[in-house]
């Protein structure tokens, strides 16, 4: 019996060494599986830091080949204007002097071949000279010539175009204003030189819209010499212009053309202002007075009248101009102290309880500042928190055949997020602030460094909310 029970405590001993190694075993192994888990998502952030700072130098890489084309073609566009002036002073002179040499030889000729006549004085004087005389002072034309000289000399022979006078090419000068009209005489643009036109029509692409005009002026040339520059022209730049339509904002929000700030008071306060004004106004002139018809058109009015359009917690306005076509690309800058604040596109026909984003008809960036920060895209009511720093300024660029729409950071063009969407109607610029205020700057064409980061994301979306 005594052998039996050793045996057993020694089992159960060894029992107990298996369950404790048994525990470590499993314990090492969920130890193991944590690791790879940290490994993999350790990995996977740097990664994504990695392609956040490959993304950073992109955009830096972006700017300085624009600033570096830039600064070569206006050293190359000066270079060019002083010789092409340099080549057509010289040119006008090899022609003038031409004239001479060919007069001088005419002279020479009729020199050998004619007597000289007698002068009253004794002095002796070519006829053909006495018509050169009244003739060496035109200027060059290049064409067909007249003769003006008196009958006893000969009249300088007619130069007929040849097949170099036709038309070769033109060239094309354009540069940047912001001036409207005729071009300044003193402009601190130089002219930029496209060379080598054939057509007489030319598009002009790969702009950087930067000035709202542009200054263009062509000339023709031959194989041999440039003409004259054509009087300059002034052509304002396309881009999308839009202003906040004040009938459909919020009654807290404030509104003039492109700014918002928040109105605790609902406009009730300019509303009883108003009402008095309005009032002493009826007492102190007649009802017919012209003053009371004076309104200036470029102030929305304040008053409660068809700013029902959103009400409740749905703090929006939207833009004055759809979106049907082509790419848009404006920016908006927001009060850091807002509450809340939302910017993107909506359908017409969002709701006047509907907030941004959480609806299928709008399309969102919002931030959240009331208790908790966040910053996330929302559209249909779905949120995707966006880990990247929050700027102040947002540029907004909506492709609308492609379906994309683009949120970046205005000052470094960093792509904070993108959506993918079929839109199956025009939409509208749309705003939303709570408890602050933001500026828009509309009339912005696609930055360079925008296009090219959308054609680096056209063929897989950043992120694409249902």
């Amino acid at each position: 019996m005594g052998d039996q029970g050793a045996g057993q405590e020694s089992l159960r001993k060894i029992i107990t060494t298996l369950a404790v190694k048994n525990e470590e075993i499993q314990n090492f192994i969920y130890s193991l599986k944590q690791m790879i888990q940290n490994v993999e998502a350790n990995s996977a952030r740097a990664q994504e830091d990695l392609e956040a700072e490959f993304q950073s130098l992109y955009t830096l890489l972006d700017e300085l080949k624009e600033d570096m084309v830039m600064k070569i073609k206006q050293e190359r566009a000066s270079r060019t204007y002083e010789l092409q002036a340099q080549l057509v002073a010289c040119s006008k002179a090899l022609e003038s002097s031409e004239d001479l040499l060919e007069a001088a030889n005419q002279a020479l000729g009729a020199a050998n071949h004619h007597d000289f006549s007698q002068c009253d004085d004794g002095s002796r004087l070519p006829p053909v000279a006495q018509g050169q005389g009244e003739r060496q002072h035109e200027p060059p034309d290049g064409g067909f010539r007249s003769g003006a000289a008196p009958a006893a000399g000969p009249c300088l022979p007619a130069r007929m175009p040849d097949e170099d006078s036709k038309i070769d090419h033109y060239v094309l000068e354009y540069r940047r204003t912001n001036f409207e009209g005729p071009p300044r005489a003193k402009e601190d643009q130089p002219w930029m030189v496209i060379e080598g036109i054939k057509g007489t029509e030319y598009t002009l692409t790969g702009l950087k819209f930067d000035m709202k005009y542009m200054n263009f002026r062509v000339r023709a040339c031959n194989k041999a010499v440039a003409g004259e520059f054509s009087e300059p022209v002034t052509l304002e730049t396309r881009a999308f212009m839009f202003r906040l339509d004040a009938s459909t904002c919020h009654q807290n929000l404030r509104v003039e053309e492109l700014s918002v700030e928040w109105d605790a008071t609902g406009g009730k306060v300019q509303d009883v202002k108003a009402r008095e004004k309005d009032g002493k106004g009826r007492t102190a002139s007649p009802a017919n007075s012209p003053a009371r018809a004076v309104q200036s058109p470029k102030r929305m009015s304040l008053g409660r009248g068809g700013r029902d359009r959103f009400t409740a917690e749905s703090y929006t306005v939207l833009g004055d101009t759809l979106i049907d076509g082509d790419e848009h690309y404006w920016e908006v800058r927001y009060d850091r102290d807002s509450k809340a604040f939302g910017v993107g596109v909506a359908y017409r026909s969002l709701g006047k309880f509907d907030q941004l984003g959480k609806t299928s008809a709008s399309w969102c960036l919002h931030l959240n500042n009331w208790l908790q920060v966040s910053f996330s895209a929302k559209h249909n009511n779905k949120a995707k928190a966006l880990d990247v720093p929050v700027p102040d300024c947002i540029g907004v660029h909506c492709n609308f055949h492609e379906g994309f729409l683009s949120f970046y950071n205005a000052r470094t063009k960093q792509l904070l997020h993108t959506f993918k969407a079929k839109f199956s109607q025009p939409v509208l610029p749309a705003f939303m602030v709570w408890c602050g205020s933001f500026q828009v700057t509309s009339g912005l064409q696609v930055p360079s460094a925008v296009r090219c980061l959308q054609k680096r994301n056209s063929t897989a979306s950043s992120s694409s909310l249902p």
